[in-house]
């Protein structure tokens, strides 16, 4: 699998999918979010017994965009700020359902057999490691992930040394394939992704200072009028999505939300 292919997950379904059925609650989400979400949706249906949501994942730019076309969704979590922003500054959510959900780390990646070492210390030089090959992270302009891997390289001294050898993936978790598959030798992406796939490990973790920080804001949508969509927002802020969110290695920051 190259490198095009792997830039393409199908993480987020076309349109007319969600389109059909407009019955359904509709969720975009980052795709960092998928294992954590995916988990506790199915706690949510198994609690309520409503439907699944539908949950798109793709990048949170990809998915503000597709927003801002006239894409159908009740929910949108992002994961940084500037994308919910971006949402509020077009009037495409509730402004007064806006919640600061999670926090989460970026770290450098390897595949599981890597004998690779690398100190994310000043100065840091990636090109001994990468030996030739790419570094695979989220476009560096547009995707979360990928603008905090870039920050934190520029205030380590290293993004100069290491640009020219960037694979600039669509989202996160195409960024995550790639050193999974091997076919990239080194990645930047969440300390989360990094938890999901046994294919790879963390060769280090960023300083918490050489990035702003990473936190995952959620709205309802300002169309929305699914009478689940505050309700499901509640609940991800309660006690019950805690273990899901915690157990893939996010910071839940509505600690004292108890509703679910």
């Amino acid at each position: 699998m190259g490198f095009a292919a792997a830039l393409f997950l199908g993480l987020a379904p076309p349109f007319g999918a969600a389109q059909a059925q407009p019955k359904d609650l509709v969720i975009f989400a980052a795709a960092s979010l998928k294992n954590a979400l995916d988990e506790a949706s199915a706690a949510w249906v198994k609690q309520t017994g409503k439907p699944a949501p539908k949950i798109s994942y793709a990048a949170s730019n990809a998915l503000a965009r597709q927003l801002e076309q006239g894409a159908p969704a009740d929910l949108f979590l992002s994961a940084d700020l500037d994308w919910m922003d971006y949402a509020a500054s077009k009037t495409l959510i509730k402004p007064e359902t806006r919640v600061t959900l999670l926090a989460n780390r970026i770290a450098l990646i390897a595949p599981s057999d890597s004998t690779a070492t690398v100190a994310l210390a000043p100065g840091v030089d990636l090109s001994a490691a990468l030996a030739g090959g790419k570094l695979a992270m989220g476009n560096v302009d547009s995707v979360p992930a990928g603008k905090y891997g870039k920050a934190a390289l520029e205030r380590l001294g290293g993004w100069d040394k290491v640009k020219g050898q960037v694979a600039q993936a669509d989202n996160v978790r195409a960024a995550l394939l790639l050193v999974s598959r091997g076919e990239a030798p080194l990645g930047i992406v969440y300390m989360t992704d990094a938890a999901a796939d046994p294919k790879v490990k963390v060769l280090a973790t960023f300083p918490e200072d050489s990035h702003p920080p990473i936190l995952y804001p959620v709205a309802v949508t300002r169309d929305s009028t699914h009478p689940d969509a505050q309700g499901f927002l509640t609940y991800l802020r309660g006690a019950g999505p805690k273990a899901a969110f915690e157990k893939q290695g996010f910071t839940v920051l509505n600690k004292a939300a108890n509703a679910s």
